[in-house]
């Protein structure tokens, strides 16, 4: 039977919404139909770049639009819970991206109205559905290694300080923690699951917003060491030190790369082959849901995603970051 062919728009026309519709181009009985910005001309210039066939300079008016099924929501993190409750209230299926909003507070809003309204909602974190990680996952669930002992993972790049950008913005969650921090936290929930207590400590730009954060989380028999910065090139990896073996996911762990196991000594790489940027396979995911009338992600559930943005709001509070 065909596959229904799900009608795309996207919201926020940023870099991340760039490499969202060069692999929805990728995917199967999906297409993209619309695209907003608040600048006519930049909706315009990425309509074209990606075959779009309207540009809105106004989100409502694409929340609005019959033809749209589902909404990719690329805003910064400060707008996420407005325009994902737009669209939702519009009846357009949402696929947000992350961090699903600011805080706790404000993705429970989300939900409720997913629920209010019987749409499909979901974070956009599109680690969880890459090959390498579900391999990791699966390697680490059934304890191919033994049990996990611990857990090391950092995101770190140098990018020279400058308030007008997003990156850097504390009024719009910009600062390391949300950021990229939040993937070496989602590495440690993903694997751990909810850690019995959490140390944190960070360094702060001059606007307030953090510049670097470092964590601890403990668990009874094991711990994860979590680092996020702005500051260096950090090397970008998660380490699974295991029993009998250690899988490493190599640089840019996040984003689809190769996997090295460590056992009795020997070295093995494994590489995935992705031949798209990695995007393609979140919304393959949350495609399929969509045609199964689903209203909830079996994988990244909503209950995930509130243990998510709870642990960033407690590591954000023993920090003393405040937005």
């Amino acid at each position: 039977m065909e596959k229904k062919v799900i009608k795309w728009g996207i919201i926020g026309l940023g870099n991340i919404a760039q490499k969202f519709a060069t692999d929805l181009a990728t995917v199967e009985n999906a297409e993209l139909v619309a695209v907003a910005s608040r600048s006519q001309e930049n909706a315009d210039k990425f309509a074209i770049k990606h075959n779009s066939k309207k540009a809105y300079n106004s989100y409502l008016d694409l929340a609005n639009d019959a033809e749209v099924d589902a909404v990719y929501i690329a805003t910064p993190h400060s707008f996420h819970k407005e325009h994902a409750i737009l669209c939702l209230q519009h009846k357009k299926a949402v696929l947000c991206e992350k961090p699903f909003a600011m805080n706790l507070q404000e993705v429970e809003e989300m939900i409720t109205v997913a629920k209010e309204n019987n749409v499909l909602l979901m974070e956009a974190l599109w680690t969880y559905f890459l090959p390498h990680y579900t391999y990791v996952l699966e390697c680490l669930k059934n304890e191919k290694f033994g049990k996990l002992l611990k857990l090391e993972a950092d995101f770190g790049f140098s990018r020279a300080f400058n308030n007008d950008s997003r990156l850097f913005k504390k009024e719009v969650g910009g600062g390391s923690l949300l950021d990229i921090g939040i993937y070496p936290i989602f590495a440690a929930l993903s694997t751990l699951g909810t850690p019995s207590s959490i140390e944190a400590d960070a360094t702060f730009f001059d606007n307030g917003a953090d510049s670097a954060c470092n964590m601890i989380f403990d668990y009874t028999d094991t711990k994860a060491v979590l680092k996020s910065t702005l500051l260096e090139n950090a090397a970008t990896v998660a380490i699974f030190t295991c029993e009998t073996g250690i899988i490493k996911i190599n640089t840019m762990f996040h984003m689809p790369t190769t996997v090295t196991i460590t056992e009795n000594g020997k070295d093995e790489i494994i590489d995935f082959k992705t031949k798209t940027i990695g995007y393609n396979f979140e919304t393959e995911h949350f495609n399929n849901l969509l045609r199964a009338n689903k209203k909830e992600s079996d994988i990244m559930t909503f209950d995930f995603s509130k243990n998510l943005i709870k642990t960033l709001d407690k590591v954000r509070g023993i920090i003393g970051l405040e937005y």
